[in-house]
């Protein structure tokens, strides 16, 4: 039996996100994703952008398999191979990276790995390069999508520290880190993608 793990969510969303990576990320080096999940995301955008060495990475062993399954399939010369990383442990198993895109994640795990995420970037990302993150906010001055107050809702149930941030925490805990807010850019099915750029 395959360990190569699909999401639809992940099929779904991966064009709409790669469509704000060309436009965000550079034409050469290493891009880090946290949380790589499936792998189906890493899959997908390696092989659309095959100047980049993509480095996938998770904390969990079943999505690490699941990543390497698809990645023994795919056979992409520039996905390298994944990497287990904690975002709260420093330092990373990466020491320096040209972006880093995190999916789906900071609504997931508790606060301190969205503290984590962003202390990690200001050490590893170098000047002027980008952080990517996709998923569901909260935002002061916006409604909060019927659907999204249903997954909070879900989350907190499952975990009471988890659930979707509020966008103007996270954009003042990338400010503590070194990292300066770019663009807010609204993507399907109520989710946003927030780009950063370390100073």
């Amino acid at each position: 039996m395959t360990e190569a793990q699909t999401s639809p969510a992940a099929l779904r969303n991966r064009d709409p996100i790669l469509a704000i990576l060309r436009r965000v990320l550079p034409d050469r080096g290493l891009i880090l994703e946290i949380a790589s999940g499936t792998g189906e995301h890493a899959v997908h955008f390696a092989g659309a952008l095959p100047g980049i060495r993509w480095q996938p990475s998770d904390l969990s062993d079943e999505a690490l398999r699941s990543i390497e399954a698809h990645a023994q399939i795919a056979q992409l010369p520039n996905l390298l191979p994944s990497i287990t990383l904690d975002v709260t442990k420093m330092p990373w198993p990466v020491e320096q990276a040209d972006a880093i895109l995190c999916c789906n994640m900071i609504h997931i795990a508790p606060w301190e790995a969205a503290q984590g995420l962003f202390a990690g970037a200001g050490h590893v990302l170098r000047a002027g390069a980008a952080m990517v993150l996709y998923g569901p906010f909260r935002e002061s001055d916006r409604p909060t999508a019927p659907s999204n107050e249903s997954f909070d809702e879900s989350l907190r149930l499952r975990n009471p520290a988890w659930g979707l941030r509020r966008l103007e925490d996270v954009k003042a805990l990338a400010a503590l880190n070194g990292l300066q807010f770019v663009e807010r850019i609204d993507m399907p099915a109520n989710n946003l993608s927030v780009v950063f750029r370390r100073t």
